[in-house]
């Protein structure tokens, strides 16, 4: 009996708990997406089709696109062929974390090409403070503001140059050699700024060799405290996929 109690009495923490969760404010950094939706230059136009209607009884859709599309988390072994971490082996509580949100808005309405340097995060410490290990950062430049429109995504000028902010490799590296964070996020299609991509895509390619995992084209990072919040990202398990479309959000302090 008193072992019963104890499961009820622990139960009923927990329910009292999730309440409390959802008695917060609740922020979507999805996106929703369609196959009109803005997508990497280099796929193909995804596919929705309609395979069932209510005339034969359930309705059915069929989707066919880039694993790498909409809101969406890219595992280690996206970019890392030595890797064995793919979506379905990430960790669960490393998709929940204390999240740290960057404003680079301003240098970002100055030129589309801003990258956010180690001197910016140190620039947004002496403000915010330190930030902690363990954490999710998310570089907000509202970029996400131009969905649903691939043009304005890409934003290529007149010789074919794409335009669009980033991180720069330094800084990257400063937030997880310096600072011990465990993943990172952004609102453009690469963690790259677009002029600065004539070597590859660098920045990327280091996060995901050194074995952390990012979700690129966040949304509503307007809606977020520089600090205070938790991300939950939530992620199908398709078998052996180097990235999948998420559904992320954030839970706000008081």
């Amino acid at each position: 009996m008193m072992v019963e109690n104890n499961a009820k009495s622990a139960t009923s923490e927990l329910q009292k708990d999730v309440e409390k969760l959802k008695a917060l404010k609740w922020v979507d950094l999805t996106h929703t997406f369609g196959p009109d939706s803005p997508r990497f230059p280099a796929f193909a136009k995804p596919k929705f089709k309609t395979t069932f209607t209510h005339d034969d009884g359930f309705f059915v859709k069929e989707y066919t696109f880039p694993g790498q599309f909409g809101t969406h988390i890219d595992s280690p072994i996206h970019f890392d062929p030595h890797s064995d971490v793919y979506v379905e082996d990430l960790e669960l509580k490393d998709l929940v974390l204390p999240l740290i949100v960057i404003d680079n808005t301003k240098a970002v309405a100055k030129s589309p090409d801003a990258s956010l340097s180690v001197d910016d995060i140190k620039n947004w410490e002496k403000t915010h403070g330190k930030i902690p290990a363990g954490t999710f950062v998310a570089l907000r430049t509202d970029w996400s503001k131009r969905w649903p429109s691939q043009e304005k995504f890409e934003n290529i000028d007149e010789q074919g140059q794409a335009h669009y902010p980033g991180w720069d490799l330094e800084a990257l590296k400063f937030l997880y050699e310096q600072r011990g964070i465990i993943a990172n996020g952004h609102e453009t299609f690469d963690t790259d700024t677009a002029v600065k991509q004539e070597n590859g895509l660098v920045g990327e390619y280091y996060v995901l060799t050194h074995d952390h995992y990012q979700v690129e084209l966040l949304d509503n990072l307007d809606l977020l405290p520089a600090t205070g919040a938790e991300i939950f990202i939530s992620v199908a398990k398709p078998e052996n996929a180097p990235g999948f479309p998420v559904r992320a959000f954030a839970i706000l302090p008081k």
